[in-house]
Order: C-alpha cells, then structure tokens, then sequence
C-alpha cells in the first residue's frame, strides 16, 4: 500500500528540491515532478517526490485526520 502525505513547503532548495513541513518533521523533497510551486504552498509527497499541490483547505483537513488517527491533539 502506498502513501502520499501533505506538507508545506517551508524554503525552496537548489536542484529542485524543498525543505517540507509534516506536522513538524522537515525533509527534503523533489520538485521535479511538479511545475509551479512556492514557498507556502502545501503538496502531496510520495518517496520523496511532490507529486502534486494541494490549496490549504484540503491540506487542513488531511492533516486533521492524520492527527486523529495518530492519536495526536489538534
């Protein structure tokens, strides 16, 4: 089974890479598998690939559900 997690994208990096934000754990991500993107934006992340952006809204509430079933509080 496979996973993509959202995260926000906290600096651009040379070679298209991010540092990304998941819920408090920063990683270097690709960005070559996406065109546009900032600093601010949140993306889904696969393997260490953004494979797409995500808006804020649905970011939110991915997160919170990964939070509930964590057992972490919002």
């Amino acid at each position: 089974m496979c996973l993509a997690l959202p995260g926000k994208i906290k600096e651009i990096l040379d070679d298209r890479q991010a540092l990304v934000d998941f819920m408090g754990v920063e990683k270097k991500v690709s960005l070559d598998l996406i065109e546009k993107c900032q600093v601010g934006d949140y993306v889904i992340v696969h393997a260490g690939f953004a494979i797409n952006t995500l808006n804020r809204e649905d970011a939110r509430e991915t997160i919170d559900y990964f939070r509930q079933l964590s057992g972490h509080s919002l």
